[in-house]
């Protein structure tokens, strides 16, 4: 009679448990708005298997980002909270802040989720990403050795590199896909993000060539990347549906930011220009990445969860990736959702609450800001500010701050409150730099930019001092590029003669072919060689985008002799700066 009772006691406990749903996240990079079959903007792009996802739940017409960039927007993603609250505000950023966040995957895993985390992570090692609340881990991003814990089939193994045997776009599809066979009997939660259409473009021929016909080759990559994310969006709605879970899962599809156009849209070659344009698209949207205009942050947004969501919605209340994680929460039965800054999108999926999910939206990135109260917008650049009715002017082409002043200090006032509570507080973090002021030029103002010509490095033939061990270093358009000797061996490079009185910072600004441990070693008057404890550690990423990393060499001493060592694999250097302190 014990056991019966224990048995009925228990009842209730697994009924609930039962009744969690699964929950899929996938988000695609540097993915602009006019890159999905539904929206019926442009005719190229073939994405047949997220226009089914659409049709079967909502498309949210007016969904956002929380940064044109994409370590901050990850960030938000992640934690539910507005990234600028954790000092998270840029690819450069430095990673405490994020690394004392409890993330959504934690959330879920603490509810009973099973967790795993497959693509681009970009917040920090890869071979740490358990320790943000995922169980399983298949981090491949490219065509190299990437950190796992699990096999393609979603087997288990030691967290250690693993080679690729697929390419990365549909590695990851397939593992998730194996994650869903694994679990199909508990609530999971998946975190699926493609690096797609984001740089370096390099989709395998078979994609290639499912869009045929003249158009530029970027453009070709772009629809070929995604061609293969839809069919791995395919692959995981399908193997759902084989185990009777379709009804079952909550999936949100959300893109990043907006795609970067560089402004001319350059069809450079695909393999010479792993920072150009991606070959998306944000017509009709208004600006790019790097901006928050439309064209920067309104990007694919899609919810689907049929039997509960109804299909075929179009949305046109404004929506945020932060609402994501309110939503994951709420549907989990999590408490304690106070420290989150989204918003349970359910009730007002379902209609239950017809008032907009948000009485605003806010941003912050580096010199800008901005703020959506209804249709109403506020964009501010350094010392610029513009305001735009989007209930008739979506492409931010009229700037109404002149015509409406009292509405634009209203929502100043408003923005200002917000962004006084973050931290850093403030508007702004500095002043405007000048791409992003031909990039307002271009888009708010209708200024012709001529391509940008990047000045040389002074003394651009030499490399002021610099020199590569294991490797090449040269100098080329403003940059040092360091070409290893052998691709399987760290390199480092180093620069002697040095009269620097410590304490010394060094801020160093690369892009890196290698994920993986960098270091900065240094010797003092005295030392006659580099000596272990004279070494600071920093984490790499193997990202087209620029990675800053600010550490300070902790000695009183005249530092003499500097070397920064990095994993196997070449690197860029946008900029190394060694500066003294003071005596």
């Amino acid at each position: 009679m014990r056991h019966l009772a224990f048995l009925f006691a228990l009842c209730p406990l697994l009924s609930a448990f039962a009744a969690k749903p699964n929950i899929i996240l996938i988000y695609t990079d540097d993915h602009g708005h006019a890159d999905l079959g539904i929206h019926g903007v442009v005719k190229d792009i073939k994405t047949p298997n997220l226009d089914a996802l659409a049709r079967s739940g909502v498309v949210a017409t007016h969904g956002y980002s929380t940064a044109p960039q994409c370590v901050p927007s990850r960030g938000g993603l992640m934690t539910g909270r507005f990234q600028g609250r954790f000092d998270l505000d840029n690819n450069g950023s430095a990673l405490d802040g994020f690394n004392k966040q409890t993330t959504i995957a934690t959330r879920l895993q603490n509810a009973g989720y099973a967790t795993a985390q497959f693509g681009k992570w970009h917040l920090g090692p890869t071979d740490a990403i358990t320790k943000h609340g995922f169980k399983h881990v298949f981090s491949q991003n490219a065509q190299r050795p990437f950190s796992a814990n699990i096999t393609l089939d979603g087997q288990d193994r030691p967290m250690s590199d693993l080679p690729p045997t697929e390419y990365h776009l549909d590695g990851c599809s397939k593992a998730a896909a194996a994650i869903i066979e694994r679990y199909k009997d508990q609530p999971f939660f998946l975190y699926v993000a493609y690096r797609g259409p984001h740089t370096p473009l390099d989709a395998p021929k078979r994609y290639m060539d499912r869009f045929p016909g003249e158009m530029p080759e970027r453009r070709r990559a772009a629809l070929a990347m995604l061609s293969a994310i839809d069919d791995g969006v395919g692959l995981i709605t399908s193997t759902l549906k084989k185990h009777g879970l379709t009804e079952k899962t909550l999936i949100f599809f959300i893109g990043d930011n907006g795609a970067p156009l560089k402004i001319h849209k350059v069809d450079s070659p695909l393999q010479g220009d792993a920072g150009g344009w991606d070959g998306s698209l944000n017509t009709p949207l208004n600006g790019e990445k790097g901006m928050l205009s439309e064209g920067g942050m309104s990007t694919p947004f899609l919810i689907a969860w049929p039997g509960t969501i109804p299909g075929g919605q179009v949305y046109e209340h404004p929506v945020s990736a932060l609402d994501f994680a309110a939503t994951a929460s709420a549907v989990a039965s999590i408490g304690n959702r106070s420290s989150l800054d989204g918003v349970n999108l359910l009730p007002h999926l379902t209609g239950e609450n017809q008032a907009p999910p948000h009485d605003a939206l806010y941003w912050r990135w580096m010199a800008q800001s901005a703020v959506r109260e209804g249709n109403w917008k506020l964009l501010r650049g350094g010392d610029r500010e513009y305001l735009y009715d989007l209930a008739t002017d979506r492409e931010e082409k009229h700037n109404l701050a002149a015509k409406h002043p009292e509405i634009a200090t209203r929502l100043r006032a408003k923005l200002k409150t917000w962004a006084d509570g973050l931290n850093p507080p403030g508007m702004a973090l500095g002043p405007m730099a000048a791409t992003w002021n031909d990039y307002f030029d271009h888009y708010l103002e209708g200024k012709t930019i001529a391509p940008r010509v990047e000045a040389p490095a002074a003394n651009a033939a030499e490399t002021q001092g610099w020199e590569a061990r294991n490797g090449k270093l040269t100098a080329k358009d403003g940059l040092f590029i360091l070409t290893p000797d052998k691709a399987d061996k760290p390199t480092f490079i180093t620069k002697a003669k040095l009269k620097l009185a410590g304490p010394v910072t060094a801020k160093i600004t690369l892009k890196t072919t290698a994920t993986g441990q960098g270091a900065i070693a240094w010797r003092i008057d005295g030392d006659k060689d580099f000596l272990p404890a004279n070494r600071l550690t920093f984490p790499l990423q193997a990202t087209a985008d620029w990675q800053t990393h600010t550490l300070e060499i902790p000695t009183t001493g005249r530092v003499i002799h500097v070397r920064v060592h990095l994993p196997a694999g070449g690197a860029e250097f946008r900029e190394i700066e060694l500066k003294a302190g003071k005596r």
